[in-house]
């Protein structure tokens, strides 16, 4: 079975984003694989780290969708905090960008989830 942590909070100190997990997972051996993706089910995005065996996912929710939308003006890539360990989420301002603009009026994600996230990243989605 797939294992799924959720990001309940993030920090940021200036260009410096770190979004924290609500429990520590019990394998430290994953890294960032680089990949966003959506649960529309649950309305948010989920980033997929890689344990080597498979895929471990890291659910944002809508609370923490404003310090993703400010993580797209960051200079670097956001960090996600597991106890001490720290995983830079390679690609993660790309892949969100890229799923926004997909997002924006594409009901097919269903229309609570495109509404939402259009209102979440609206300063985004008028920038371009």
């Amino acid at each position: 079975m797939r294992k799924t942590y959720i990001v309940d909070s993030g920090v940021q100190n200036e260009n410096d984003i770190r979004f924290l997990l609500q429990e520590d997972p019990t394998n430290h051996e994953v890294r960032a694989a680089g990949q966003l993706i959506t649960d529309t089910d649950e309305n948010a995005f989920v980033y997929l780290l890689d344990d080597g065996e498979g895929y471990t996912y890291v659910q944002f929710p809508k609370t923490v969708w404003p310090l993703m939308a400010v993580s797209l003006g960051a200079e670097k890539e956001p960090v996600l905090a597991l106890g001490q360990t720290q995983i830079v989420l390679e690609n993660f301002r790309e892949e969100l960008t890229m799923l926004i603009f997909n997002i924006e009026g594409n009901h097919n994600y269903g229309e609570e989830f495109a509404n939402a996230v259009e209102e979440a990243f609206k300063e985004q989605l008028a920038t371009n």
